[in-house]
């Protein structure tokens, strides 16, 4: 292996050791943190509902950094920088959206006010869709009406960030208000699915993925008639 092929591992294994870890452990006191508002008879700690947002706001956070790693890899490694599409004002415009990302990213965790934690989480997922439409980001469609589009680790992925940062942003809204609340736990269940299918999606996509040296022969292949030179 490589060194780009060392960093296409990069997202998998920091999905794999740091984000899922932490989902099961959001998912675990969230479900805690509900048994103790409906006052069932476990006797649960009063701190597990703050442990449950605490560690939920580090969990969007990951997920946001994860996915733009992903998308500066994919973006970075697909050809030698003397060939890159667009040259060097590309490349530093794209860097800037990177940046800007995530600055707006580090504003959304310390903002307070609700008017700037909805206009840097719309910020940020918006950064997030600029990198992910680059022509160096493989997604198998951008049609919805099609089934490879729900079938895509990268739209899935875009969803989940989305997800994500809306927990962040309304993080002091959900606790107080009780139809926001609800609203989030419709969001956690629909982000929890979409988990569960990036983790088989993700590993149909390593499957897929050549290592860079082989990459000139296995796309000399015909991939509709399925056999190779």
């Amino acid at each position: 292996m490589t060194a780009v092929d060392w960093l296409w591992l990069l997202h998998p294994f920091l999905a794999v050791v740091l984000i899922y870890p932490l989902i099961g452990m959001v998912l675990h006191l969230g479900l805690q943190t509900r048994a103790r508002r409906q006052k069932t008879n476990l006797k649960l700690p009063p701190t597990v509902g703050r442990s449950h947002s605490d560690l939920g706001q580090w969990l969007a956070a990951g997920v946001v950094v994860l996915v733009l790693i992903a998308l500066s890899v994919v973006i970075a490694s697909k050809a030698p920088l003397a060939e890159f599409e667009g040259g060097a004002s590309r490349l530093i415009q794209l860097m800037l959206v990177l940046l800007g990302t995530l600055m707006s990213l580090v504003a959304l965790w310390r903002s307070r006010a609700p008017g700037l934690r909805l206009a840097f989480s719309l910020i940020t997922w918006l950064g997030v869709l600029t990198l992910g439409a680059q022509p160096e980001v493989w997604r198998l469609s951008d049609s919805p009406l099609t089934t490879a589009f729900w079938q895509s680790h990268y739209w899935a992925g875009v969803g989940v960030t989305g997800l994500m940062l809306f927990s962040l942003g309304a993080r002091p809204e959900i606790l107080r208000d009780l139809r926001l609340r609800r609203l989030h736990v419709t969001a956690s269940v629909l982000a929890a699915v979409l988990f569960v299918a990036q983790g088989l999606t993700g590993t149909r996509d390593l499957l897929e993925i050549p290592l860079s040296w082989q990459k000139p022969a296995v796309y000399g292949c015909d991939f509709v008639l399925r056999n190779c030179p």
